[in-house]
């Protein structure tokens, strides 16, 4: 579907039919004579009720995050390719196949933000990084993975909303590792984003650069190339805080997610687009919130994320107290997030799901007996719901760390230090699964495979029912 013909677009505080619809009519044609070279097979992942097909048959999958995967493909200063394919090798050895990955990040006053930046200043590019995603796509498509890509960020870690607002208006934004200021301040701020429309329109200008870009590494354009899964419009996006400023903006994040979408859409007619949102827990707990997040026809299936630590269900110091109950509420989470995508007539995805080592340490030598109890318990609901029917089609979790470890003792991220999943502003290791952690990885391969199995069960299934 085209979605420009005889209609007008806003970007931003910009507007457009004539010559931006022509150039991204040429874009779309350059893309479908891509598609089928020499009779190639489309095999996109598409969307059938609540559930996804790929080749015509069922999707069921297994991922993580590696939301490093650009830095580590880069041909400069961040970059390691003989490691990016090693942990590529790991992962698909388990069964994991689809990698949710940072494809933007803003140079940002922020203080624990993530350097050196894919975008320097509005229009003002690392090619070097950007040449790292089309590596990592190109490696991914060799080993039949997919991706899911990110194109903002909500909280600081990689500038995002905040950096744009910056951007846009000048000045500076609050810290929220600044005692004086904290989280409740930069929340406001960077919610003021779906607002602010100079803001929107450097976005924008982004995301139709990344959208439409032409791979270097394999010659295939970005909006012709299946390995992508899905573009995702941010991580974790939220309309403010709980308070009175949130609900005040809920009108205008529901807005930008639908017209944001829309626009992707556009520019791309044949990937899926999500939210990167966590659920109900993103305003109030609201099952309404996460309906309404996701209801656009524009937003292709429902995302949600998972942290029992975070929302202070669990502590990792009293494991004996606080564990099992941490379990029961994270059943209940997913069951009404499942509820909500029933109610949508859409796929649903665990996206984010995190769980800290024993006694929160950080080292890969430290135990995860909490961990691997937990993910057994959790992944055990994902499969059988599958199994059973329910709208779930797989899990990312986070993250991978691979071969890596953090470098300092005080397990805090300095520029140049590897990455080793957990983002700039959290503990190097708190979260992150290694190659070493051996008893984690075989929950995982274990459940993997299984959903992976769902999806054969299901083909074999309907070819008895024709």
């Amino acid at each position: 579907m085209i979605f420009f013909r005889g209609r007008r677009f806003r970007t931003g505080s910009r507007h457009f039919v004539g010559l931006a619809s022509c150039a991204i009519l040429v874009v779309l044609m350059q893309a479908c004579s891509a598609l089928f070279p020499g009779g190639e097979r489309d095999d996109f992942i598409r969307v059938r009720g609540t559930h996804f097909t790929h080749n015509g048959k069922p999707y069921y999958f297994a991922g993580t995050n590696l939301w490093w995967g650009c830095y580590l493909g880069s041909p400069g200063e961040t970059g390691d390719r003989a490691r990016l394919q090693r942990e590529l090798d790991s992962l698909r050895a388990d069964g994991i196949e689809n990698l949710r990955i940072l494809a933007a990040s803003e140079e940002s006053y922020l203080k624990r933000s993530l350097r050196p930046a894919i975008e320097r200043a509005p229009g003002n590019l690392n090619d070097s990084l950007l040449q790292g995603l089309d590596y990592l796509l190109a490696e991914m498509g060799k080993r039949k993975m997919h991706a899911v890509l990110f194109l903002n960020n909500y909280w600081q870690w990689s500038g995002g909303m905040s950096q744009y607002n910056v951007w846009a208006d000048g000045g500076k934004g609050p810290d929220p590792d600044d005692p004086a200021e904290g989280y409740p301040a930069f929340m406001e701020f960077s919610a003021k984003f779906y607002s602010n429309e100079r803001a929107d329109a450097l976005f924008r200008d982004y995301v139709r650069t990344i959208v439409t870009r032409k791979n270097t590494s394999n010659g295939r354009l970005y909006a012709a190339d299946p390995t992508i899964m899905s573009w995702q419009l941010a991580n974790e996006p939220r309309p403010g805080t709980f308070g009175p400023e949130g609900e005040k903006n809920l009108e205008v994040f529901y807005r930008w997610i639908s017209r944001t979408s829309e626009y992707i859409h556009m520019l791309d007619t044949n990937h899926l687009v999500s939210t990167g949102s966590e659920g109900a827990v993103g305003f109030r707990w609201s099952n309404e919130y996460a309906l309404r997040t996701h209801e656009s026809k524009y937003v292709d299936y429902l995302t949600f994320h998972l942290w029992p630590l975070n929302w202070g269900w669990f502590n990792p110091m009293k494991i004996d107290s606080t564990l099992s109950s941490s379990e029961e509420k994270a059943v209940e989470y997913v069951g009404s997030c499942l509820a909500t995508a029933r109610q949508l007539n859409k796929p649903a995805v665990l996206e984010e799901f995190g769980f800290p080592r024993d006694s929160a340490r950080c080292t890969p030598e430290s135990p995860t007996t909490a961990r691997d109890r937990y993910y057994t318990r959790i992944l055990g609901v994902l499969a059988d719901s599958a199994i059973s029917g329910a709208p779930i089609a797989g899990f990312n979790y986070w993250g991978w760390g691979g071969s890596a470890r953090g470098k300092n003792a005080d397990n805090v991220w300095r520029k140049g230090d590897p990455f080793v999943g957990d983002p700039p502003q959290e503990p190097q290791g708190y979260n992150s699964v290694f190659l070493a952690d051996t008893s984690t990885r075989r929950v995982l391969r274990g459940h993997a495979f299984r959903m992976m199995s769902i999806g054969l069960d299901d083909s074999l299934s309907a070819v008895g029912r024709r």
